[in-house]
Order: structure tokens, then sequence, then C-alpha cells
């Protein structure tokens, strides 16, 4: 009895992941430094495939611009700190046809653009299911600025993109909405590049569902926190310099994050 006890609480420990959570089969013990390689990794395939990189990192600048400029028109300007914000948490999904890029380079195809967006069949379904729920995450993270906003300065209409650097630093409650902003934000973050660092890549190469690479990745991370930490700080450092840039810095970093993400992916899987 004893032993059929300790099986089903085995079991029963392996599917909610409480084994998982320090899991030493899930430790790779590298050194931060080990991030530096991977983003070198980046700017391997991208000068191994300079035409095919820069076209997707042209396209993901456009389709932040347009992102930005539509905001500015239909008067949403308030939605844009934010929307800079929530890149970091649908960035990954925008990167599937890197990750195949890559994937294609490690073995010894010819990557093209048909080939970068052609997927197994079934893992079309789950990298949907992936995105809706990045953009679900993201909404979440949307109307939680805007109650924060609320929350330090009330029904005060926003006032503009001019005013706010004024707003923000030159006041006791625009300091403590950038606090609070950033921890919160900081948490909406951190979970999402946990459950994204690994599961999208792990959707194009291996035969899984979304819920169990989320999974899988969250445990990835966790037990390997030193070199993922140091990666993604180069993400965030890499990305806030592109925003700097007015998006332009985008057409290289996002192609270089990408195959990046790979070579993470390849060196904790």
């Amino acid at each position: 009895m004893t032993d059929d006890a300790d099986r089903r609480y085995g079991l029963l420990s392996e599917l909610s992941g409480i084994e998982e959570t320090l899991d030493p089969r899930r430790q790779r013990h590298l050194p931060a430094t080990a991030a530096l390689g991977w983003l070198m990794r980046g700017f391997g395939d991208f000068f191994a495939y300079p035409l095919l990189s820069l076209g997707y990192g042209i396209l993901v600048f456009l389709i932040s611009v347009a992102c930005v400029w539509t905001m500015i028109v239909l008067r949403w300007d308030y939605f844009i700190f934010p929307a800079l914000a929530g890149f970091m948490i649908v960035g990954p999904i925008l990167g599937v046809g890197l990750y195949e890029v890559s994937r294609a380079r490690e073995q010894g195809r010819e990557p093209t653009i048909r080939s970068a967006i052609r997927f197994r069949p079934g893992t079309l379904a789950q990298l949907f299911f992936a995105g809706l729920l990045l953009c679900l995450l993201l909404m979440l993270w949307m109307r939680a600025a805007v109650l924060i906003y609320a929350l330090f300065f009330g029904y005060r209409a926003f006032p503009g993109l001019e005013h706010m650097p004024q707003l923000l630093f030159g006041t006791q409650l625009g300091w403590g909405m950038i606090l609070t902003g950033g921890v919160v934000g900081g948490l909406f973050a951190a979970f999402a590049f946990a459950t994204s660092a690994f599961s999208i890549p792990m959707l194009i190469n291996e035969p899984t569902d979304v819920l169990t690479a989320a999974g899988t990745s969250i445990s990835l991370v966790w037990n390997n926190l030193p070199v993922m930490i140091a990666w993604g700080a180069i993400v965030l450092v890499l990305f806030v310099l592109s925003v700097l840039t007015g998006f332009l810095g985008l057409i290289v970093v996002f192609p270089v994050l990408g195959y990046g993400t790979w070579h993470a992916y390849r060196a904790i899987r």
C-alpha cells in the first residue's frame, strides 16, 4: 500500500510540475556569458542569409511604424508607451520564420521564404493558439497600464506625448507611476519571457502542444536563471536601442535576436 501511494504521489507531482521546479535534468549550468555566444550565432545566421534577414527585419519595422502611426492618427497616443512595452510580449511569435531559418541552416538545408512559413501539420494551429494567448496577455497588460495611469492621475485627460516627459519626470506622481508601472510591467514581461522563450521554437521543432511547451519553457528558464537573465537583458537593451532609432534598429536587431533565440533553445533544451 505504501508503494502504491508513493507511486500515485509521484505521478501527481509529475503532472503538476512540482518535480520540475528545481529539476537537475533541466539545469545546464551555463555561465551568463553563454548568452553572448547566442547573440554571436544570431549575427552569424544574419550574415549567412542577409537578404532574407533584412527582408524580415524590414517587415517587422514597417509593422511597428504602422502600429504607432495608427495610434497617433486615432488619438490613441496614450497606448503608445504600453504598446512599446507590450512588444516584448508578442515579439517571440513574430519570430517564427526566423527560428525556421536557423533550424534549416543547422540541418544543412537552404532556407527560403517559403520554407520559413511552411510548418509541420498541426504546428500552425498550435502557433495560432500561442499567438492568441500572447495577444490576450498583451491586452491584459494594456488594461493594467490604463488602470495604473488612472490610479495616479485620476480621470485627467492624456496630455499628449510632448507633455509626457514633464508629467512623468517632473512630478512625484509621475515618478510613482514610473515605479509602479515598471514593477507591474516587469512582472508581465517576465511571465511572457518565461513562457515564450522556448515554447515557440519548441512548437516548430517538436511534436507537442502549446500548453506543454509553455510549461516546459517556464521550467527551463527557472532552472537556468543566470544565463536566461543575461539573455533577457540583452534582448531588452537591444530593443530599447531600436526604439531610440525610430524602430530602424529593428531591421537588424529583430532577426539577430530571433536567430539567437533559436540557438538559446538548442543550447538549453
